[in-house]
């Protein structure tokens, strides 16, 4: 058994102004990715721009970073960071900018690594220059893992890059979440259930990464009825729903995520859903699937969401996601290439049939 997270990691409030000389520490010229609009009106961005500036360390700012993020952004990011002279990367936002942040550090290390071939495998591991995550979304993690997800619009695919880029330094605060929409917390808290879910129904689920997941779930139970209601997510749960993802994050940096991440990817590359609802959809036939294989850890999930069955788990997901409707075209093109997709289908424990992969597609998805 191992566990391993060699994130430098903080969760408080007012994180990014407490440990300024954390982030002063990494570098003497500064990269700043985010999306172009969130991180000003969180308040994220001013605030790390106000530590830089005290610390008299010269930044530049790309704020064009998209919802799954692309090879052409990250390539265009990491030519105007070394244009710059950058030595280090700091991604503000949700996973989209966290991840373009670790492939544009990489980019940046490796002159010779163009951003069309990230998604190949290496012959050896790639040093990058040091990121450091600030996120303002509490769901996908990525201030905890070594995985970027990066979209290559030229072959069609949206999956990890098979370079591990730990971020050196997270500082996460609750406060962000202030300004978001409850259609966003929804949509990422649902991720970070799923983060926690499959790190246990999961092959590579053991006795030291399940301290994480397991105390994750817990907190996201004591957080699903604020989910759940129809009134705004008070402000005394934002500093719970951000360190609840962080530590999601930390349980997938451990096993991987598994089936519902993988099915998920082609509904959001192909069909436009967003990338939490994307996941959920996929979640509780999951659960269902495992439930012959694993009984107990199944029991085990369900006892520390409160909840007292599947259907209980089942009802709670489409109260918060709804579901998803495709065409049966789209479901056989999804449900075949997820067949050989051995990357997620291995880490099942006890494994999965083609006819259990039909049956997470037709209980999740509605077909017309």
């Amino acid at each position: 058994m191992r566990f391993y997270v060699p994130t430098d990691i903080y969760v408080e409030k007012n994180c990014v102004k407490n440990h300024a000389q954390n982030l002063l520490a990494m570098g003497k010229r500064a990269f700043i990715m985010t999306g172009r609009s969130s991180a000003k009106k969180n308040g994220s961005l001013d605030d790390v721009i106000a530590v830089l500036d005290a610390g008299h360390v010269p930044y530049q700012v790309f704020d064009q970073v998209e919802e799954n993020p692309s090879t052409d952004t990250v390539g265009n990011a990491a030519q105007q960071a070394r244009e710059f002279k950058a030595d280090y990367i700091i991604g503000i936002g949700g996973g989209s900018a966290i991840d373009a942040a670790k492939a544009a550090a990489l980019l940046l290390a490796n002159p010779n690594l163009i951003a069309d071939n990230l998604h190949k495998a290496p012959e050896k591991p790639l040093e990058h220059i040091p990121v450091v995550a600030v996120p303002t979304t509490c769901g996908t993690g990525s201030e905890a893992t070594p995985v970027a997800i990066i979209t290559s619009h030229k072959i069609h695919l949206k999956k990890s890059i098979p370079h591990r880029i730990f971020p050196a330094l997270a500082l996460v605060d609750g406060k962000y979440l202030a300004s978001a929409k409850k259609t966003l917390i929804i949509n990422t808290a649902v991720d970070a259930l799923a983060h926690m879910v499959e790190s246990i129904l999961n092959v590579y689920s053991n006795a030291f990464n399940r301290m994480c997941p397991e105390y994750g779930l817990k907190l996201w139970g004591e957080l699903k009825d604020a989910l759940l209601s129809d009134a705004p997510v008070d402000e005394s749960l934002y500093e719970k729903l951000m360190l609840t993802s962080t530590i999601a994050g930390m349980s997938i940096a451990h096993t991987s995520t598994s089936v519902p991440h993988g099915m998920s990817y082609d509904l959001t590359l192909h069909q436009g859903v967003p990338h939490g609802p994307a996941v959920g959809y996929f979640l509780a036939a999951y659960v269902e699937v495992c439930k012959k294989k694993v009984p107990e850890d199944v029991k085990r999930i369900l006892e520390l969401l409160r909840l007292k069955s599947t259907a209980d788990f089942t009802e709670m997901l489409e109260k918060l996601i709804g579901k998803c409707r495709v065409s049966r075209e789209i479901r056989d093109q999804f449900a075949a290439a997820m067949k050989v997709n051995h990357s997620k289908l291995d880490l099942v424990p006890g494994g999965i049939t083609p006819e259990e992969v039909d049956f997470i597609y037709d209980k999740s998805l509605v077909v017309e």
